[in-house]
């Protein structure tokens, strides 16, 4: 004998649409296959949350045959998948942005003009001209060369320790409060000064008769490092090779191209000037 609620689930069914018909069918199908699980409490996984989540709508009635699911629990599902689905939209892109056009452009023709360079080289080239660009970046940009590039500062400072002088600038402050400019040579092969100098605002003229003061009595070497200073002028290089040596400039503000030099400056600084302005004081 049938009883009244089953009549009014007859009627109800002969009345619903076919689409309400077949959700509750599937959810219905569901429901046995999640019970007939070997664990004592079933539990639903990711895969049945999705499905439960696909068949709910806004309407009551469509979560009616859910039965063993809570419809709280269900709408629950929905924010929780919709919170997880905006976070991913709104997720940076992965990966650093691509840099100016303008920069790649000229990363591209510095290497092209200058086939020999390398990444730290043209690295170093941009940063005067205000552009702070990583090596990596530069290394991906320049236009790579069929040939074997040249060697490295480092390789060449090691390979050539014995034939390479190093000079250098760098201030004082006096007790007049003025700058002293001082000039310090430097052998790469012993790290032994060979010559110290200092004065006023240097030239061209005064800087050239320090390296011949320097290596009169020594011998030439073959390669000068220094820096990019104006100091160094035409009168300067035509000095130093008319002895026999060839320059090496280093690239524009890279102290680390110096570092006997700048090593040996600091020792000065701290032994001798910052000792001597203490010792003075009677710190």
């Amino acid at each position: 004998m049938c009883t009244r609620s089953t009549l009014l689930l007859f009627f109800r069914s002969m009345m619903a649409p076919r689409s309400t018909l077949a959700t509750e069918i599937l959810a219905l199908r569901q429901q046995p296959a999640v019970l007939n699980r070997s664990i004592k409490r079933p539990q639903l996984d990711r895969r049945d949350q999705f499905f439960r989540v696909t068949l709910s709508r806004p309407r009551k009635n469509r979560l009616e045959g859910i039965i063993n699911v809570k419809a709280e629990t269900v709408v629950k599902l929905r924010k929780e998948g919709s919170r997880l689905y905006w976070r991913w939209k709104s997720k940076p892109p992965v990966g650093l942005p691509q840099i100016d056009k303008k920069i790649r452009v000229l990363i591209q023709r510095m290497s092209h003009e200058n086939p020999l360079w390398g990444a730290p080289r043209i690295q170093s080239g941009l940063r005067p001209l205000g552009f702070e660009v990583a090596e990596r970046t530069v290394a991906n940009y320049r236009i790579k060369n069929a040939r074997p590039p040249s060697q490295t500062w480092k390789a060449f400072l090691a390979n050539h320790a014995k034939q390479i002088a190093s000079v250098e600038f760098f201030t004082a402050p006096t007790i007049k409060f003025r700058n002293l400019y001082c000039f310090v040579t430097l052998l790469h092969a012993r790290r032994r000064v060979v010559h110290f100098n200092g004065g006023g605002r240097p030239a061209g003229e005064w800087t050239a008769r320090q390296i011949i003061e320097a290596f009169s009595d020594n011998e030439v070497p073959r390669y000068l490092s220094r820096d990019c200073d104006g100091v160094y002028g035409e009168y300067f290089r035509n000095r130093v090779q008319g002895m026999g040596i060839e320059e090496a400039p280093t690239a524009p503000q890279p102290p680390s191209q110096n570092p006997y030099a700048e090593l040996e400056i600091g020792g000065i600084r701290r032994e001798c000037l910052d000792a001597g302005y203490k010792s003075s004081l009677g710190i």
